[in-house]
């Protein structure tokens, strides 16, 4: 399948272990990843188990690109040390820089991110993006962190401008690329 040039790099960012995350969030996770290639962008992770991996596989089963960021330094590293998964990326950039390192330029690398459930490592990843001022989707009803941004957002009293959310991961990916893309074009005026 041809497809037309990317037009952007959504990063999925969630729960690499997921006992604490709703009953549906393989399929939630997949369903994200192949809404993103089916959109035409490019799918960023953390090159991990859980909610990355699922989105990866997602992506892949509709012929999309998954580039994933290793906390490793290496392929050794990140296969033997790391003990994380290599098969659903097209390309791993070995970071070296270990976990918090690896969010942050994955998130810098990112036209978007999107949170579904979650632990501290996507709370990380979801503030980098919330700082830096990147478009953020919020998958509502998976659990963990994602259920929680409401809440940190209010109690932190900071404003919610970039930041759009839903529970169905198609209206989602659609709703965060028009932010994307307001966003782009506001950087052209």
């Amino acid at each position: 399948m041809k497809r037309e040039k990317y037009k952007y790099k959504i990063c999925v960012s969630g729960a690499a272990e997921v006992t604490h995350c709703c009953p549906q969030i393989k399929e939630l996770s997949k369903e994200v990843g192949r809404e993103i290639a089916n959109n035409n962008c490019v799918l960023l992770t953390g090159a991990t188990t859980g909610v990355p991996y699922f989105a990866a596989q997602g992506c892949k089963e509709v012929g999309g690109l998954s580039i994933g960021f290793s906390p490793a330094g290496s392929e050794k590293e990140h296969i033997k040390t790391y003990r994380l998964p290599i098969d659903q990326f097209d390309l791993i950039v070995y970071t070296g820089f270990d976990y918090v390192g690896r969010n942050l330029i994955l998130t810098k690398a990112a036209d978007g991110v999107i949170v579904v459930c979650g632990r501290t490592g996507t709370l990380n990843e979801f503030t980098v993006a919330f700082e830096t001022k990147t478009p953020i989707g919020v998958l509502e009803g998976s659990g963990g962190t994602a259920d929680l941004i409401n809440e940190v957002l209010k109690r932190g009293y900071r404003p919610k401008t970039k930041i759009v959310y839903d529970k169905d991961p198609k209206r989602l990916v659609k709703k965060l690329i028009l932010l994307i893309e307001k966003e782009k074009r506001s950087n052209h005026q």
